[in-house]
């Protein structure tokens, strides 16, 4: 079977910054394979684009420019947040805000977003709300394991279901 729209596709990826010789962002081996709804939005569309067609055995190789990615960081994502917002009823700050930490916050509409802790100083917390890989080239190499249709319940929701995926 091939990688179509509505298929579940089970891989294991080594993602590089850059190209095939730059760090390693990330590796998902066979332990605990990337598992997805094909077409779902689930992933970035130009990685679906690299795999469709593909079958199982196949590799893939393949970069993605940092505008078809994540972006570039958007200076207006950075913004000082009072301080007060993260202190408790002692008037002490929150051990998880360190500079260097993501934290986990909900914007105007109560949308869950995460943000990095840039600076604290003693009226705000400087948190930059970029996507970890805004600005990045990202480059790709792995391996289909699996491809198969996706039930009606996992199309209806939106996700895979079972192992490696949503569990209800």
């Amino acid at each position: 079977m091939k990688i179509s729209k509505n298929s579940v596709v089970t891989i294991t990826y080594q993602l590089k910054e850059s190209n095939k010789e730059g760090e390693i962002i990330q590796e998902v081996d066979n332990k605990e394979p990337f598992v997805f709804l094909f077409g779902a939005n689930q992933v970035l569309p130009q990685f679906e684009e690299n795999l469709i067609d593909q079958e199982i055995g196949a590799s893939f190789e393949f970069g993605i420019k940092s505008e078809d990615g994540y972006g570039d960081p958007n200076p207006d994502a950075i913004v000082d947040l009072p301080i007060n917002i993260f202190q408790g009823e002692d008037g002490k700050i929150a051990d998880a805000v360190q500079v260097g930490t993501f934290l986990p916050m909900n914007d105007q509409e109560g949308n869950p977003m995460q943000g990095l802790v840039l600076e604290i100083n003693e009226e705000n917390v400087k948190m930059d709300f970029n996507h970890p890989m805004a600005g990045v080239d990202l480059y790709f190499t792995g391996e289909v394991i699996e491809v198969r249709e996706a039930t009606a319940e996992e199309l209806d929701h939106g996700h895979v279901h079972g192992e490696g995926g949503h569990q209800h």
